[in-house]
This record gives structure tokens, sequence and C-alpha cells, in this order.
């Protein structure tokens, strides 16, 4: 579990750095095969009925297959496949990162002293705390797609963890959401790139009366 750990906290750092729309896609496909990996881990270690595979399936289906599918095919119909930022943003990006990622192994050794967990709680918070800012300081629509399903993942990991598998009926509702939301804000992403000819959320200043 330790490794995944590591891959985890490496694949969230590299999404700062990545302003290439479809690498973003794959680093968002790459951080759900651990968590799906992590479900399966979990999951067996607590029993092996189809509750211990069932959260690990889903993930691959839904945040794995599905989710960086639809996505991808609409990067792929963008001319412009780059998020346009500076050099200075993507490091600040990046120290905020670092800046989570320690605050979250403080946050756990405050809370929860000599945790088992420690590493996987903190690599959580430091998920939803980076998902969180590739919302509000990115301007591709993609990216903040990216960075909502970073926070989900943060989320349903560490209460993953916290409750030992989530009930079946809890799980279903959390994809079901997340599902959801994803192809609304794929369809939204579609149509704004049909009216504005771009994906950069900035122009909906434009609508303002």
């Amino acid at each position: 579990m330790d490794y995944l750990v590591v891959f985890l906290v490496l694949v969230v750092f590299l999404q700062t750095r990545v302003t290439d729309l479809k690498r973003a896609v794959v680093c968002l496909a790459s951080q759900s095969v651990i968590i799906a990996i992590a479900c399966f881990v979990i999951g067996f270690s607590h029993g092996n009925d189809i509750h211990a595979v069932m959260p690990g399936v889903l993930t691959l289906i839904v945040k794995v297959i599905f989710i960086p599918g639809a996505v991808y095919r609409l990067v792929q119909k963008l001319k412009n496949e780059r998020e346009i930022v500076s050099a200075s943003n993507v490091n600040y990006s990046t120290m905020a990162a670092a800046l989570f990622l320690v605050m979250g192994y403080a946050l756990v050794e405050r809370l929860m002293p000599g945790a088992a967990g420690r590493d996987i709680v903190a690599s959580s918070i430091l998920m939803i705390m980076t998902g969180l800012s590739l919302m509000v300081l990115r301007k591709r629509a993609i990216i903040q797609i990216c960075g909502l399903i970073t926070l989900e993942n943060g989320i349903y990991l560490l209460g993953l963890l916290m409750t030992e598998g989530l009930p079946l009926v809890v799980e279903l509702g959390v994809f079901l959401d997340v599902l959801i939301a994803v192809v609304v804000l794929v369809i939204l992403t579609s149509r704004m790139r049909l009216s504005f000819m771009t994906t950069d959320t900035s122009v909906m200043k434009k609508l303002k009366g």
C-alpha cells in the first residue's frame, strides 16, 4: 500500500505541472487506476465477498474507462489542446501541492497520532485540496473537470479508509452522482466549444449583463 501512496502522490504532483489537455486526462486515468487498486487492497483486507470487489470494479468502469474516455473524446475535438498558463503559475501550483501534503501530514499527526493509515489520509487531503485548487485556479473546463474528479477521488479514498468499506448503496449513489455531474460538464463544455470556439471558462464573463 505504501507504493500505491507514493505513485498516487507522484501523479497528483504531475497534474499540477501538466498543461496539455490530453496528458491531463491520462494523469486522471492513471490516478483512478491507483484508486481502484487501493479499493481492491482495502476491500480484500476486510473480506472476500462481492462487497470487497465492487468498489474497485465500479472505479475501473466509471473513473478509469467511461469518464476519461468521454473527456478524451472531447479533447480530440479541440484545436488548441494546451492550456495557456505561465511557468510561474505552474510552479505556484506545484508549491501549493507540496504545502497541501505537509498540511495533510500535520493534520494527521495532530488529530490521529500514530494512526496506521496516516499516509493514505495525508494523500487524500492532498488530492482534495489539489483538486479544489485546479477547479479554482485553472481556466480550461477540461482541467477543471479533472480537478473535480481528483477532489472526489480524495474524498472517496478517505471515506473508504475511515469506514473500512462503504455500504454498497452509498457506493452506487456516489458513483451515480459523479457520473451524472461529469456527463453534464462534458455536454456543457462541448456546447461552450461550439459557441465560443474555446473551453476557456474566462470567456463566460462576457455573458454578464
